[in-house]
């Protein structure tokens, strides 16, 4: 095959050397280089990251609106019965804590002694309160939630009626 090349370029030499590119080419070869070449399109990362900073910031504040919400459980949420027992004692324990109160500038010692224990239980109805979004078993909380605020109020009664006595008792050594 390369005899049969050989022989045609010798052939035809003389053809290729007058003759030259045709004026059409040279034409379009102008032509071509006077377009002006659409510039590749790149990646451009800006944008994306705009895009995911928005996407990072919108999933940050669903995730921590959703995490309050969860903190804020109520007992009421999970048992109206037990909501309304709750909401029963909180309010007489306030009573009953105003009324402690009141006597506590006769017997401030006591008042002390006695506004400690009421803390202990305090701080483990807010412990409980706590454990109520994570617990698997969320009524059992609730119960232990609401029994602790029964033992605050009876402990309540049982301190109010120790002040009414120790008054009682001061007035009767006093006459």
């Amino acid at each position: 095959m390369s005899d049969k090349l050989r022989g045609f370029i010798k052939d035809n030499k003389k053809a290729f050397e007058t003759t030259g590119p045709s004026d059409q080419l040279w034409v379009k070869i102008e032509a071509e280089l006077n377009k002006k070449q659409l510039p590749k399109k790149s990646f451009k990362l800006y944008p994306w990251m705009s895009i995911a900073a928005i996407m990072l910031v919108s999933l940050g504040l669903y995730f921590t609106y959703n995490y309050k919400q969860a903190q804020n459980i109520v007992v009421a949420d999970i048992n109206k019965e037990f909501g309304k027992k709750e909401t029963r004692f909180v309010s007489q324990i306030q009573e009953k804590k105003d009324s402690l109160f009141y006597y506590a500038s006769a017997n401030p010692d006591l008042y002390e002694k006695f506004t400690a224990d009421l803390k202990n239980l305090d701080e483990e109805y807010d412990r409980l309160k706590t454990e109520l979004p994570e617990s698997p078993n969320q009524l059992f909380v609730v119960k232990a939630m609401v029994k602790n605020r029964e033992m605050q109020l009876q402990i309540l009664k049982q301190q109010l009626m120790i002040i009414n006595q120790v008054n009682q008792y001061k007035k009767e050594s006093s006459i």
